[in-house]
């Protein structure tokens, strides 16, 4: 068996909040077989090129991935200036982006080639929407938080209508396994914020794991950015692929062999 297999890759149509139908970016192996679902939530600047990558990247990696356009309510423009207009009205609301996650979720599970298990993947504000999920969401099976700010609030004036929870206290029901993904010079979260959030698990016993990476900050894996960190991204993407195996995969088989 070949070692690089094929991939499709296209934009689809999904069904997310309230019904709402939208654009997602989704790709899988085109061998035979059933394969673990991935819903990727792009970060705060929106639906972009590096976040199909990401797609694309898990889908030679074995699984069937999604990554549903989060502003596609906002008009047909660039992601980019889209991205712009929704950073500047302070982002979207959780519960419609928990809607979208959850209409992801399904488009995964309809598909004649799902093996029945799905995680969920996101940075910098798809951390923290990843984070929110695990607590609120039903059906998933693995959680990663790849830099995630605003986890925890501290100051209860940044606390809205649009997101009226800090998900740090939402812990309680968090639902499936963790994995934190953070750079120790990131300014959002902290350091200690990390360290927060690491004791809130440990207090309800909570099935995680955190790394944490010196000389990194904030999207460290994205080769766009100046952020971007070689060597701590690829031991950061080491450890994604191997907690996403461990937890999804329904065979040895079902990982494509790197």
């Amino acid at each position: 068996m070949s070692h690089y297999q094929g991939l499709q890759a296209e934009t689809v149509t999904f069904r997310g909040h309230n019904g709402d139908q939208g654009e997602a970016y989704y790709a899988r192996p085109t061998r035979g077989g059933k394969f673990p679902g991935i819903v990727v939530i792009h970060h705060l600047p929106g639906w972009d090129e590096w976040t199909t990558e990401v797609v694309r990247k898990f889908a030679h990696h074995g699984y069937a991935a999604i990554s549903p356009h989060l502003y596609f309510r906002e008009g047909s423009d660039s992601p980019d200036d889209i991205g712009a207009r929704v950073r500047a009205a302070g982002g979207v609301a959780d519960a419609q982006v928990m809607g979208d996650v959850a209409g992801a979720i399904g488009y995964l599970r309809s598909q004649p080639h799902a093996n029945g298990k799905i995680g969920v993947i996101g940075f910098c504000s798809g951390g923290r929407h990843t984070y929110l999920a695990a607590c609120t969401l039903s059906g998933i099976d693995a959680a990663v938080d790849c830099w995630g700010g605003n986890v925890i609030v501290d100051n209860p004036k940044d606390l809205n209508a649009k997101r009226p929870v800090a998900p740090i206290d939402l812990t309680e029901k968090l639902s499936c396994p963790l994995l934190g993904i953070f750079g120790n010079d990131d300014a959002n979260p902290t350091a200690d914020q990390v360290d927060r959030t690491e004791a809130v698990l440990k207090k309800f016993g909570k099935n995680y794991e955190f790394h944490r990476y010196d000389g990194a900050g904030h999207a460290f894996f994205n080769p766009t950015r100046d952020a971007y960190r070689p060597e701590q991204a690829l031991d950061g993407w080491r450890k994604v692929l191997a907690f996403l195996q461990h937890h999804l995969a329904a065979s040895a088989t079902s990982i494509a062999a790197e």
